[in-house]
């Protein structure tokens, strides 16, 4: 990622009472330990230290620490300058039990997909991000945003609340639009790494069908694909987006 601010895909959050919206839809308790990725100036790291039990603040510019400092003091916030992707999720004690966030948008993805499983501890997210990342982690099958994301999140969370976001409650204000999505976590299907590696793999090749994608992607053998597309009701040259995510367990299972 490129350092500094804006160029590192934050945009700060300067609107106070879009933080008790955030709180309402995190559904901040007390007893709360919150993961906060893209601290940035510290607006939501100073209201979250207010209303839950501990916060993690992770932020990966070193040039913001005198601004984070100053905001959060002592108290019950654990300053990281850290790359967020790079973190141990080991190391984080007390472990997190919601990410609630205003994602810088470079990382949001990545964030938010390595989380379902890295953070087994995280039973809620809340998250800001671009509004098409949004929609693509809910987007059902056979619509143009649905792809390997939305499969992974859905079989792993259930979303409880969405709300659009102006561009005026950011500093510098975007050029995209942006939303709040909120999701709690289902669980976490039987050999996860093996659902995910096929999900990937099933989407590397949008255009192609589904059974020539895996066999491109060095999954699994076309003939191979094809027959558990058949053991599972499917027609064989059925592309990656027409299968919704429990379908991709049954074929996880099979191959």
């Amino acid at each position: 990622m490129r350092r500094g601010g804006v160029q590192l895909g934050q945009h700060f959050l300067v609107d106070d009472n879009l933080l008790e919206v955030i709180g309402g839809l995190a559904e901040l308790d007390t007893a709360d330990v919150v993961l906060e990725i893209g601290a940035g100036l510290g607006a939501l790291t100073r209201y979250l230290a207010e209303h839950v039990a501990h916060v993690h603040a992770v932020e990966l510019d070193r040039g913001l620490r005198t601004a984070l400092e100053a905001v959060v003091g002592e108290g019950n916030v654990s300053l990281r300058f850290e790359d967020a992707l790079a973190v141990d999720p080991r190391s984080f004690e007390p472990a997190p039990t919601k990410l609630v966030s205003n994602l810088p948008y470079s990382v949001a993805t990545p964030v938010v997909l390595e989380s379902l499983d890295r953070l087994p501890t995280v039973e809620l997210w809340c998250v800001m991000v671009q509004r098409e990342v949004a929609d693509r982690f809910f987007a059902r099958s056979s619509t143009k945003a649905y792809g390997a994301v939305s499969v992974l999140v859905q079989l792993v969370t259930r979303r409880t609340a969405f709300r659009p976001v102006s561009r005026t409650v950011f500093r510098p204000p975007p050029h995209v639009d942006s939303a709040l999505v909120a999701f709690r976590r289902t669980g976490l299907p039987d050999d996860y790494q093996a659902v995910k590696r096929l999900v990937v793999a099933a989407f590397s090749h949008r255009r192609k069908t589904l059974a020539n994608s895996l066999a491109l992607a060095g999954h699994t053998r076309r003939d191979d694909a094809a027959a558990a597309l058949e053991a599972v009701g499917l027609r064989p040259d059925v592309r990656a987006q027409m299968l919704a995510p429990p379908q991709y367990l049954e074929l996880a299972r099979l191959l």
